[in-house]
């Protein structure tokens, strides 16, 4: 006799064992647990994250207040004191610069004025040092005919210009020019003594 085949058997006998088992497993209901984790999670809220927050509606348009007449008046006032404040500024300065440019002004003048009256002065000293030297020359010409005899100064005085027999004639002494004058020849006494007189007359009237 042939020895039977174990490993056939075996075989069979494992795949038995496993079809019973999964008969088994199929058989048997789903496990609590399970059941009370999906019912929690249905139950619980989905994560903070994941919920977007609700877009909150456009704020109402509100239309624009009409502008107060108070505040209008008392702003165009201000403007209207401010435009004034800086033109008085304006003004102000323009005044300053004037006064300076015044000033310098003055200053020249008054500079001018000193020069001029200085000027004067020279020319006053020099005109009576002038007139100082003149009057020593017809002095000394009058004290050389003073000094001559009556008839030969009458000589001289017939020959000369009327401008300087008057000058001389005026400046001599009247007692010592009588006697020249008459010994003169008539016409030129005459005229010296008319010429004379004109020339005192004028004299009087300026002074």
């Amino acid at each position: 006799m042939r020895p039977p085949r174990l490993l056939p058997a075996v075989i069979l006998a494992m795949g038995g064992l496993f079809l019973v088992k999964a008969e088994a497993l199929l058989a048997i209901p789903p496990a609590p647990a399970l059941t009370v984790v999906s019912a929690a999670r249905a139950a619980d809220p989905a994560p903070a994250a994941a919920v977007r927050p609700p877009v909150p509606p456009p704020a109402p348009v509100v239309p624009a207040a009409a502008p107060d007449p108070a505040a209008l008046a008392e702003r165009a006032l201000l403007e209207q004191l401010r435009a004034r404040r800086a033109d008085i500024e304006a003004r102000e300065q323009a005044v300053a610069a004037q006064e300076v440019m015044l000033q310098a002004t003055e200053a020249r003048l008054t500079r001018r004025v000193e020069e001029l009256t200085a000027m004067r002065q020279r020319l006053e000293a020099l005109d009576q040092a002038r007139g100082e030297r003149e009057e020593a020359g017809w002095r000394g010409l009058v004290r050389t005919y003073e000094a001559m005899r009556p008839r030969d100064a009458a000589t001289i005085f017939d020959e000369l210009d009327v401008p300087v027999l008057v000058e001389i004639l005026d400046r001599m002494n009247d007692r010592k020019a009588a006697p020249v004058i008459g010994a003169m020849r008539p016409d030129r006494a005459r005229m010296a003594t008319a010429e004379l007189a004109r020339h005192r007359a004028r004299r009087t009237s300026a002074d």
